[in-house]
């Protein structure tokens, strides 16, 4: 008679046992303690791995089990047990039903209703510090889901140090802001938390003027002033680890990448959208340039795309916002953002020769 494994459903320990199969009981050793004794009409069968039989006691303990792997043993249990492929009994398993919904509807309400209350009251008590420690997570998850290339051309780079200069010196962020361009076909830019704003090179490739990029950057300054992106990731990562209790993620280990995804997949609220438009439009005025530049762009990326980017697919360029931009004209002309020389080397800064 071969040994089978037995835990009790109190502890993790891993009991070997050995089996006396009889007619009115299936009696359990270890060794030569006797460890329980289950009766042969409350044995019940439960799924298992290929080759094993496990087995369960009504009315025992409910995480208490038996896997028997002896193909002799299993023929025994078997034919002595002839109440051993009933189901699970309906009061009991409409107890589980009953308390898994509720479980699944409450997490759901938090990650609903909850959630957002939390992130908007957080977010203006982290420190500057700890939101840079957590941009630079989501950072290293941005480049990985986009293949991690930055683009490094060194003329496209001085270009677009000097006009994020220019931005910077318009407005005031309340944080240092990294800018840089990802090579990714993707028309579209995202603000990190802690300042790192990337613009996508297939935006970059349907902009058609410095003043439209300059909008964007602008645009995205804005979310990085107004700690969009955090308070956005504490939403997004609290969810992510709701919805890992939820599925078993216990851990909540895969809550940052998956944090990272839905900040990269959704979109800001339309009032924190309003609030961008607003402060890039202030940083445009304040360099005697027109706002509407950045609507053009996102009206032309919404027209040429079959599948647009999140920052345009929930909150797009609608007449309304598009005029908003065009009623803003600057009190004076400024000069150009960028010479044609310079704007020619920021096209193509991902060029590698």
């Amino acid at each position: 008679m071969a040994d089978a494994v037995f835990y009790d459903g109190e502890t993790a320990r891993r009991r070997t046992v050995s089996l006396k199969i009889g007619a009115s009981s299936l009696d359990l050793h270890e060794g030569d303690d006797w460890i329980a004794s289950w009766p042969t009409g409350a044995v019940r069968r439960r799924e298992a791995a290929s080759g094993v039989l496990r087995l369960m006691l009504e009315g025992g303990p409910a995480l208490a089990r038996l896997d028997v792997t002896d193909p002799g043993d299993q023929a025994s249990i078997r034919a002595h047990c002839a109440r051993l492929e009933l189901g699970e009994p309906k009061e009991r398993t409409g107890r589980i039903i009953f308390w898994s919904a509720l479980a699944a509807v409450s997490l759901t309400l938090c990650v609903v209703f909850l959630l957002p209350i939390v992130a908007e009251r957080l977010t203006p008590l982290i420190p500057l510090s700890v939101e840079r420690r957590l941009g630079t997570a989501v950072d290293n998850q941005v480049k990985f889901i986009f293949g991690g290339k930055v683009c490094d051309g060194t003329r496209g780079l001085a270009a677009l140090e000097t006009l994020s200069a220019r931005l910077r010196a318009s407005t005031d962020v309340g944080m240092e802001t990294h800018i840089a361009v990802l090579e990714s076909k993707i028309p579209n830019a995202i603000a990190l938390p802690g300042g790192r704003i990337y613009l996508f090179k297939g935006l970059l490739d349907q902009a058609e003027s410095a003043d439209e990029v300059a909008g964007v950057l602008a645009h995205e300054m804005g979310h990085a002033a107004h700690r969009d992106s955090l308070r956005s990731l504490i939403q997004s990562g609290g969810a992510s680890y709701l919805l890992g209790l939820l599925f078993g993620d216990v851990s909540g280990g895969g809550a940052v990448v998956i944090a990272t995804q839905l900040l990269i997949d959704s979109a800001h609220s339309r009032e924190a959208e309003t609030a961008a438009d607003a402060f890039a439009a202030q940083a445009m005025l304040a360099l005697g340039r027109p706002p509407k530049a950045m609507g053009l762009l996102l009206k032309r990326i919404e027209g040429n795309e079959k599948k647009l980017p999140a920052f345009l697919s929930t909150h797009p360029v609608t007449d309304q916002r598009l005029k908003s931009l065009e009623q803003q004209a600057p009190a004076h002309t400024g000069e150009p953002l960028l010479s044609e020389e310079e704007w020619r080397a920021l096209k193509e800064i991902c060029k590698t020769s």
